[in-house]
């Protein structure tokens, strides 16, 4: 070891705090916190019998150390998280922000509370139910509810200023308090059943239902009670589904880790008033520190993210530095007591085991995933004789509407898994007129320039298009000098020539253009490797038709009201903010006008809107037509690229 580093280790405090390692290059590699940094630190260098790959390779790898001392450890706790999440180690388990979960929201401070979708907790007073691992999941809880609760969905804005029911109102499935005089009373009877069924109080809520309905047809409203009887059967059925966990009906958080070598799969257990309500698995590979530092870290980051805390979180094991730091650190986040335990016996214990079993079969199923697509991805390589295994793939796609609004999309695949995180919008700045090579030249030179900057590059570049788009992405890489990366060109299948009258049309295979290859490498249509491939490709397709729709649809909103006078940036904002489209602009009146702009500004508008009759009449085939026309547009090679290229 460095001398320099020894004695940097002999003269470790005995205070709580964090400490960060650093590789040779000085490059952070983990970050870890302990109640005592000079018992925690010194403890990699003195455990004996550990043979985890990081223990033995530390003396190679650790090129410097330094800490920060606080003043306890959920000082700690804190500092550790945010250094994690600024420099994000190669060693620390890392949350992606993708991984909070979607929850229901109700703000009972509402004359009309309505249900939302959330996918962050905050401290507002609003009640929070979930969290739910699917959107098939929570799709199904609000069919339920928006079914037979009768609550409104419309947000606050449309409520505010809707002047007749809409469409749901007609079928019976809201009482339309935007337009109507609902009672109040009448509206939070509902608005108190819903929690009830969110909370799964099935006695409570099915006897309520029992009474109202006799009530109902003992006074002949049958109408009344057939609709009551209708909700009583759809949510008894749904409760039945939802097993009981626990006796004592509290909220808790369940963790559970499992663990093969480097890699390790958490696994979080959800359990809402007694009732199991999902889970969710979180795998992490190259972790080399102990279970017992990682389970901390984890719970920590966790949430940090804005996930829902509960009244009580259950851990498999102990943390290495104990449970007080962080039972206080999520009580603070909470705003009441949470009690964190590590149960050994009873009903929270086979709640542990449980979330165990879980996390096991998990990291079994993502092992046997894994393998697969390591196989896909080697054949890949061997078949489109690549340089670099293909872990890391971007597939770019450009896109434009007759000429105009022209866009670029860049789409990720890490692991043969949509990486959404590393996907990038375009906008094309050097070319002005339709040019897809030149686009796709801009496009490519841009994601290579960033990447040598950052050191970040892909293993392989997907292409969309023919010979053409994939010499313009090559060009872009030579002038660059970056011969590090692979990169293939994917054309599209296209309907070929047939000379019988009386056979039926044929289309050729898509196939892979490679660079200093004259004819295109045909892979089998139906094989794994294909199917990846296309995937992307039609996934980067998607993200640039929906990015260049917004472009255009803001480009048109823009011209409509800024070339009235005296409309600019802010009154356009106001305008579309108030109303909530350029349509509703259109069909305010002048004094509607006047409450948000002035009175002199609302007749500009009124008549810079309606003073055109031809182009009022051309504004809804414009928007009519523009989705039937993009699709078209995008036929790059059969509109864009020379004879041949494709």
């Amino acid at each position: 070891m460095d001398v320099k580093l020894q004695e940097k280790l002999d003269a470790l405090p005995t205070e709580p705090g964090v400490y960060l390692m650093k590789d040779r290059r000085g490059q952070i590699i983990y970050v870890g916190k302990a109640i005592n940094l000079r018992s925690r630190v010194r403890s990699y260098f003195t455990r004996t019998g550990d043979t985890r790959v990081f223990v033995s390779l530390l003396d190679e790898l650790l090129g410097d150390l330094e800490t920060v001392l606080v003043h306890n450890e959920k000082e700690a706790l804190l500092l550790e998280n945010e250094l994690i999440k600024k420099h994000r180690p190669r060693f620390n388990v890392l949350l992606k922000d993708d991984k909070q979960f979607i929850s229901l929201r109700l703000d009972r401070t509402h004359a009309y509370p309505r249900l939302e979708v959330v996918r962050k907790y905050e401290r507002d007073g609003a009640r929070y139910f979930g969290p739910y691992s699917s959107a098939g999941a929570i799709r199904e809880t609000l069919r339920i509810i928006n079914r037979y609760f009768r609550l409104r969905t419309c947000t606050d804005h449309v409520l505010a200023n809707r002047k007749r029911p809409c469409l749901l109102f007609q079928i019976g499935r809201c009482p339309a308090p935007c337009v109507h005089p609902v009672p109040e009373d009448d509206y939070h009877r509902s608005v108190d059943e819903v929690v009830m069924f969110l909370e799964g109080k099935a006695s409570e809520l099915v006897e309520g239902l029992r009474l109202r309905m006799k009530r109902s047809a003992q006074e002949l409203k049958f109408e009344e009670a057939a609709r009551v009887r209708d909700q009583l059967l759809a949510i008894e059925r749904s409760l039945e589904r939802q097993k009981i966990a626990t006796t004592d009906f509290k909220d808790q958080d369940v963790f559970a880790l499992f663990r093969e070598g480097d890699r390790i799969m958490f696994y979080v257990l959800w359990v809402r008033q007694g009732r199991l309500n999902g889970g969710q698995a979180f795998p992490f590979g190259n972790q080399e520190f102990p279970n017992e530092e990682l389970l901390a870290s984890f719970v920590n980051l966790y949430y940090d993210q804005g996930s829902f805390v509960p009244e009580e979180v259950l851990l498999p094991l102990d943390p290495e530095d104990g449970t007080d730091g962080l039972e206080g650190l999520l009580s603070e986040r909470k705003g009441e007591r949470v009690r964190v335990l590590v149960p050994k016996r009873g009903e929270k214990h086979e709640l542990v085991q449980m979330a165990v079993k879980n996390a096991e079969q998990a990291f079994v199923e993502r092992r046997r995933t894994k393998d697969e697509t390591d196989q896909v991805l080697s054949r890949l390589q061997q078949r489109l004789n690549l340089k670099n295994f293909p872990r890391r793939m971007e597939c770019f796609d450009i896109s434009h509407f007759q000429s105009s609004a022209i866009v670029a999309s860049q789409v990720a695949v890490t692991d043969g898994d949509a990486d959404k995180s590393r996907y990038r919008k375009y906008k094309i700045k050097t070319v002005e007129k339709q040019d897809d090579f030149a686009s796709m030249y801009e496009v490519v030179t841009r994601r290579l320039k960033r990447g040598l900057e950052d050191g970040d590059l892909p293993d392989l570049l997907v292409i969309d298009g023919g010979k053409g788009q994939l010499a313009s992405a090559h060009a872009a890489m030579k002038d660059l000098g970056v011969d590090s990366v692979d990169v293939v060109g994917l054309a599209k299948s296209r309907d070929l020539e047939v000379f019988d009258r009386d056979a039926e049309s044929a289309r050729s295979p898509e196939r892979v253009f490679v660079v200093g290859r004259k004819d295109p490498i045909v892979l089998a249509q139906n094989s794994a490797e294909m199917f990846m491939l296309t995937r992307m490709r039609d996934e980067a397709h998607r993200f640039a038709i929906t990015f260049q729709k917004q472009v255009m649809r803001k480009s048109r909103v823009r011209s409509a009201l800024e070339d009235i006078p005296g409309v600019g940036e802010v009154r356009r904002k106001t305008l579309l903010r108030h109303f909530g489209s350029l349509k509703r602009v259109g069909e305010a009146s002048i004094e509607e006008l006047a409450d948000v702009v002035g009175p002199a500004v609302a007749e500009r508008v009124h008549a810079g809107l309606h003073g055109h009759p031809d182009e009022e009449e051309e504004d809804p085939v414009r928007e009519a037509s523009l989705d039937d026309a993009v699709e078209p547009a995008n036929e790059k090679s059969q509109g864009g690229s020379p004879p041949g290229a494709a």
